[in-house]
């Protein structure tokens, strides 16, 4: 975005309320992070996702440039911690809530019931993340919630088919979740959620 600083190499992860989260934040450093993520939303709010930039969130919060973008890396990063309150309760119920998506159910049923589930998380805020998921070619996989999914998925993979390489396959099944693919076919080809959870299933038939 014009007039926004390169964003550093090495971006920041969101914050994460389950896994992921950060050391304890300094009481300004959580009052500062509170003023931007509370600018940002109202930025999102009169003008719609596509005009966050860290520059103009860091000017609507009255704090540096330099602190948003140590904060949250980058755009994307800074997306990613909006998600968090519902990032949170989603983690939560994968985590620990009741099977099959919780502990308690066999490692198989707990991969359909995630990515179920996560067809049903990209839906419910595919603009948010399509803009954070698209703001650099590796963006969606330097996000925490794209590390402690593929960590979850390789963990369940590793009890379910011990002969593959679990991270690997992870990878190979968050793929058809990204927010762009997700947008592709629900916007562009007209399909519904339960033809997107229909086709996850049938790939894990191939390989679970």
């Amino acid at each position: 975005m014009v007039g926004e600083p390169e964003a550093a190499s090495t971006p920041v992860p969101a914050t994460l309320s389950i896994a992921g989260q950060p050391g304890i934040e300094r009481a300004d450093a959580a009052r500062n992070r509170r003023k931007m993520l509370d600018a940002a939303a109202r930025i999102v709010a009169t003008e719609g996702v596509k005009a966050l930039a860290l520059d103009e969130v860091a000017r609507a919060a009255g704090v540096g440039t330099g602190t948003a973008y140590r904060r949250f890396g980058d755009r994307a990063g800074l997306i990613f911690a909006l998600l968090d309150e519902e990032e949170a309760s989603f983690q939560a119920a994968f985590l620990q809530g009741p099977p099959p998506l919780g502990p308690g159910a066999s490692a198989a049923e707990r991969i359909h019931a995630f990515l179920h589930a996560l067809v049903d998380r990209v839906e419910a805020q595919l603009e948010m993340l399509l803009v954070a998921e698209t703001s650099s070619p590796v963006a969606r996989y330097r996000s925490g919630p794209y590390m402690v999914y593929h960590t979850h998925l390789a963990s369940l993979l590793g009890e379910a088919r011990p002969n593959v390489d679990p991270h690997y396959v992870a990878a190979a099944l968050l793929a058809p979740v990204s927010a762009t693919l997700i947008s592709y076919q629900l916007r562009e080809r007209g399909l519904g959620t339960d033809v997107l959870k229909s086709g996850l299933d049938d790939l894990l038939r191939l390989n679970l």
